[in-house]
Order: structure tokens, then sequence, then C-alpha cells
């Protein structure tokens, strides 16, 4: 989990015998540069001072932080009475020299070609867009005829997303490479993309990565400029509240309008220098960082979570996270981070996923990487087939219906797919009370939906706009139509269009209609 915080001021005196480093962009060629350190707070207060700063927090071990700052934070930082290891120097010089053994960007257009050639009927490659330097944001969409519709969650991978961390862009080819030539030969990898669509972006940061740097070519750090609530958003995109990717970084508009015309259901996003499974929320206005922020789903997110870390070793015996997982405002805030953003306006319930305590460690330890990581991906991604499950038609014509899916006494909503109309509310065994809205439809409930482990209880909908008879207009006829039902006589239509049974509510939902 990586980002920066709210700002403060921070005034200090220059004092004798702390060093002062010259300014940020002294190469030649005026290349700025970052330094990645880490600082030991003297005290409690300057450990809160650092962490409600404007300082790029990478990650938080007892009182000692690791840090990305440009020059003059990092006077600041010594001025604070902190003291500091400059663990690595990072510009956009020496390019490609220190990544040597990491798949490329062009590795990964190249090796995409080739599935796309490779297997037409199981794949599909896009490029989302082109980074600051031009380069592409290449994904790959998996699952059986990948171009027809289909009621499948889909699960989404994001690597990458700073240019330092290229754990996750190698457990992402792996896991296409596998998926790809195990399908129709291994009968769990074949059951599996049968039920399940699979998409990849394993390289969000392409020219972060080139460059050997975690922030973008602009010197941006990607996981802190995606849409922070409240001051970005209070609604939904479903709500018809704006995207909000104008005037973003070229890579976070691109991740933004992919989400925002595809349907996902579960997402999770890689990165290293820790080792845990980070869940929602990164940042609560109110709540201190250090102090849990839990969600709306909170049990299901230390649910969910503890499926990866629980089927990754390593991680799940951490003597620093306790079974691998934390909240992510109980480690520390950020804001404007993508988890938070894709949960809260887009109804995708993602994580953050740390990789190791190592941000790059020796190519030659990917494959335990792998190994380590493989059935924690399988596993994470089967969570999207708990809860509760369905398709939401139109009454009449059985077209698709793009509504929103609440749980009573939860304010968090999920979606459907406008395509096909499948939703997938991920939930944890127990008894739900579901309501659908959708525009120009009228609302239906669900109650006492019981949800037991394992496969989704399935929970079919047709939402009607109160046109009972079908004829394309909304009249009085509709409103006679329902009171015959609800008074009991002999009908051949269903007039229970709130799904609470036929009742006076019916009536005025019908009437209600007739009047807009």
């Amino acid at each position: 989990m990586e980002i920066n915080f709210f700002k403060i001021t921070v005034i200090a005196l220059l004092l004798p015998g702390i060093p002062v480093l010259a300014d940020a962009t002294g190469a030649a060629d005026d290349v700025p540069k970052i330094y990645v350190v880490e600082a030991d707070a003297p005290n409690q207060a300057v450990l809160t001072a650092l962490l409600n700063s404007d300082f790029t927090i990478d990650n938080l071990s007892g009182n000692t932080l690791t840090l990305y700052l440009d020059a003059d934070e990092y006077n600041q930082v010594m001025h604070m009475g902190c003291s500091v290891r400059v663990i690595e120097i990072q510009s956009r010089v020496d390019a490609l020299t220190k990544a040597t053994g990491y798949t490329t960007p062009d590795d990964i257009a190249s090796l995409f070609a080739q599935y796309a050639e490779t297997y037409p009927e199981l794949c599909r490659v896009y490029t989302l867009g082109q980074s600051v330097q031009g380069r592409e944001l290449w994904a790959i969409k998996i699952t059986p005829a990948p171009d027809v519709p289909a009621d499948k969650p889909a699960v989404k991978y994001i690597a990458t997303i700073h240019g330092d961390e290229p754990i996750g862009t190698e457990l992402c080819m792996f896991f296409a490479e596998e998926l790809l030539a195990e399908y129709g030969v291994d009968p769990y990898i074949t059951d599996f993309l049968d039920r399940t669509i699979i998409w990849l972006v394993p390289m969000m940061n392409p020219d972060g990565f080139v460059s050997y740097m975690r922030y973008n070519a602009n010197y941006v750090d990607l996981n802190r400029v995606f849409p922070a609530y409240p001051d970005d958003f209070t609604g939904t995109w479903f709500d018809g509240e704006p995207l909000g990717d104008a005037g973003r970084q070229p890579e976070v508009a691109h991740i933004m309008r992919w989400s925002a015309t595809n349907h996902f259901s579960l997402s999770a996003n890689f990165h290293s220098g820790a080792l845990v499974v980070n869940y929602p929320y990164d940042n609560e206005p109110g709540i201190p960082s250090g102090t849990e922020a839990p969600s709306p789903d909170d049990s299901l997110f230390q649910y969910i979570s503890l499926q990866y870390a629980m089927h990754n070793p390593p991680m799940y015996n951490s003597e620093v996270f306790e079974q691998g997982i934390v909240n992510g405002s109980d480690w520390y805030s950020i804001t404007g981070g993508m988890m938070d953003w894709n949960y809260r306006f887009m109804g995708c319930p993602e994580v953050t996923i740390e990789l190791s305590d190592t941000k790059r460690p020796l190519p030659s330890s990917i494959p335990q990487f792998w190994a380590d990581n493989r059935d924690a991906m399988y596993a994470y991604a089967e969570t999207a087939h708990i809860g509760i499950r369905g398709v939401i038609r139109d009454r009449n014509t059985e077209a698709p219906v793009w509504a929103k899916i609440l749980l009573a006494g939860n304010t968090q909503p999920v979606f459907s797919n406008a395509d096909f109309g499948n939703y997938h509310r991920l939930a944890l065994s127990g008894a739900y009370d579901l309501s659908f809205h959708a525009e120009d439809y009228i609302s239906y409930h669900v109650d006492n939906v019981m949800v037991n482990g394992g496969t989704a209880t399935r929970v079919d909908i047709s939402m009607s706009d109160g046109d009972i008879n079908g004829d394309g207009v909304r009249n009085g006829a509709d409103v006679q139509m329902v009171v015959d039902a609800v008074l009991g006589r002999p009908v051949s239509y269903n007039a229970d269009v709130d799904g609470r049974g036929l009742s006076a509510t019916d009536i005025q939902a019908v009437i209600n209609k007739t009047a807009m």
C-alpha cells in the first residue's frame, strides 16, 4: 500500500550538523531525483506529523517509515529530527539496465500478440491507452468465447502501478500463460474459466518501470491521484456522478474509463515493499491514520483477504500482520488510492496485495514468488462466486437492466452488468433482504435470501416500469390491471411489481409511473 497524505507545513531552522541535499534537479540534464529513505521518527509527535504529511509513504513498521522524497522533502524530514537512511536514488536515468531479467513492456506486447494468435477462442488483447511517454497499457481478457456477454463474474488483477514494484507483472504473465495453456487440459482450470472472466493488466505504469522508478514520467504517484471520497465524489458512477477522469494522469484516466465501460465483480492490485493483503478503507474522513476504518463490508473483506493470504504461506505466517491481512487505515491512511475508488465509486470490491518485503527481488526468485502466489490468485478469484447472484431483466422485453443492488443495513451498493443484466453481490453466510433499483423502473425487493457457504444463491429478477400490459404506454389501464389483481380477480399476468406481494403498494407504484 503506497500513498501520500494531507499536507502539513514543517517549519525548521537549518541546524548545524544536519546534512542538506542540493536542489532536486542536480543532474546535468535537469532530471529530478527521488530519494527512497527509511526515516526513524524520534517520538510519537513526529511520527504523527509524518503520517499526516504530504510525503509519499510506502511502508510503516513501528516508528520507521519508508518514504519517497525530493530534495526539499528530504531536508524537511531531517530537520524534524529523524534518523534518515538513503536506500536508493531514483531518476529517469539508467533506464532498463537495473531491471534486467523482468518482463518489459515490449515483452508484454509480444507475448500478448502471440496469445491472441494462438488462443483466439479464449482471449482478447486490448490497449487501454498510452502512458505519458506513449507506451501502451496492455490488457488481456481470458474466458471461453470472450466476445459473447455471459452470466459470469469478471475478476481483474492490475500490477505495477508503481514502476519499481514489478513482481505483480510476473505473476500476471504466469497466470495468463497457465490459464490459456491449460484450458481444456486441466479439469479445474477448464471449470474455473467456464465460470469466470479474468482480466489482467500486467503493467499500469510502463514509463515508471522503464525508468526504474516509482512514479510515472510526470513524477506523479499514480496510486494517490484517483478521485477521493468525499472531495471528488459522494455518490457512485451509477448515480450519475461524473467519472472524473478529465485532467488526471493518462494512466489513471485509462484505468478509470476501462473500469466504467466494463463490469467487474472483484479486483486486486499488486504491489511490493511489504507482505500483506490490505483491504478497505484506506481512508475514511475523520478517522486518523493508524486507526481502523472498517467499510460496510468489513467482515467480507477480511474473509476474501484471508482467502489470498492463507494460500500464500509466507504471507499468512507473517510476524508483522496477523494472518497476513490488515485494514488499510489501521496500517497507515492514504488518499487517492485506486482500491477505495473502485469499491466506493464503481461498486467493485478490491484489495491491495503486497507481495514481498523486497521491492525488486532477484529475477531468479520469480518462480518461487509464482509458487507462493499461484494458489492464492485462484482462491481470491473464486470468492467472486460467493454470496448472491442472478440476472435482472425487463419484465416485458427481457432486455438486460442496469440496476443498483443493496443489502438491507449495508450502504455500499453493487451494480448489474448493463450488457447482460447479471449481478454478483459478494456476501458471507446469512439471511439477507435485497432491493433492486433502476432508472425508470419500480424498485423491487426480495427478503430473507439465505446464503450458505459455497456457490452463490441465485436470485433472478424481472423489473417492471409500470407498463403492465406491455403496450408501451403507462396509463389507467395498467393501474386497473393491478387493482384487479389485488382484489383477487383472475388475471394472467404478474402484478406484483415491488416484490412485496400483491397489495396497495403495487397500485401506488404503478400510479406513480403513470404520472411521470
